[in-house]
């Protein structure tokens, strides 16, 4: 299968699940259960649950496990997404090519459905096909990438810093926290649910995904000044709008593309080491920096 087809049969294969992880739109409440499929069920890139089962072709994961992780992070990521566009945060009225959640429904829905994804994503982690100390494991990883260290702080960060100009240390930081760090997970995770990888197999995925979840951070920083709002699905020139610091602001155009070129290449060779079962994520690397061209 080419990246292409394999990327679309992993899509496929995460909406399934995440269908049938959901709360069915037909139980009550029923309003609240309808706007989480709403949000979930539009779409998107599914990135976070492509990197589970990349890394679950290195670890031996069984698709059942992969589906449980993929499901539940993508959860997670789209809670953060439904929180991060009302109007408190970014105030966007537009994500996946579509209303925002509170635009479609209401704010206090919106809340709500973060929420209770959010708790849903735990439930759903909870049902893998793994031994206790791995289920334990998994929960742990995703739990500290979505919380005040991770996802969760790495926001309130972005939100202090808006109009403030930070160096090249603690713009890494920030987005280490608050995009990098469910990334980080997602591979973590994949490879945490095949039960066969070590400890040093784990710390070099886990370094590749630092790296990785850097270079999708500069490459959105990038696209969201080169590229449109009909293409990016969300609305384009919103972080200078909105005089945030990003990695174009900090290092130009042209600098954040060499940027992103030296972390690919530095990706790559650190990946390198898994041999063939690693060329899902060798391809991905890849495929996030062409996204630029």
């Amino acid at each position: 299968m080419s990246l292409k087809e394999w990327m679309q049969a992993t899509r496929e294969r995460t909406e399934t699940a995440l269908n049938r992880y959901l709360p069915s739109p037909d139980h009550n409440p029923k309003r609240l259960h309808e706007a989480m499929h709403y949000v979930c069920m539009n779409g998107g890139k599914r990135f976070r649950p492509i990197l589970v089962h990349a890394a679950g072709e290195i670890s031996g994961a069984t698709t059942t496990a992969l589906d449980c992780c993929a499901a539940a992070i993508e959860m997670i990521h789209v809670y953060s997404l439904v929180h991060d566009d009302m109007p408190c945060m970014d105030d966007d009225t537009l994500r996946r090519g579509q209303p925002t959640c509170h635009v479609q429904y209401d704010e206090a829905t919106a809340l709500l459905v973060g929420d209770a994804l959010q708790t849903q994503a735990f439930i759903t982690l909870a049902q893998a096909p793994v031994s206790a100390t791995t289920t334990k494991a998994l929960i742990r990883t995703l739990a500290s990438a979505s919380g005040s260290t991770g996802m969760a702080g790495g926001q309130a960060i972005d939100l202090a810093s808006v109009g403030v100009p930070l160096n090249e240390a603690e713009l890494e930081q920030m987005h280490i926290m608050k995009t990098g760090a469910l990334i980080r997970a997602a591979i973590r995770m994949g490879a945490l649910a095949g039960e066969s990888l070590d400890d040093r197999s784990l710390d070099q995925l886990d370094h590749f995904g630092k790296l990785l979840g850097l270079l999708f951070q500069v490459v959105d920083d990038i696209l969201d000044c080169t590229g449109s709002t009909e293409a990016l699905g969300k609305t384009a020139g919103k972080d200078a709008a909105a005089d945030k610091p990003t990695y174009v602001s900090l290092m130009g155009l042209s600098g954040a593309r060499h940027f992103a070129e030296d972390l690919l290449c530095e990706a790559r060779q650190v990946i390198a080491i898994t041999g063939p079962s690693g060329q899902r994520l060798q391809e991905i690397a890849l495929e996030i920096v062409q996204r630029t061209h």
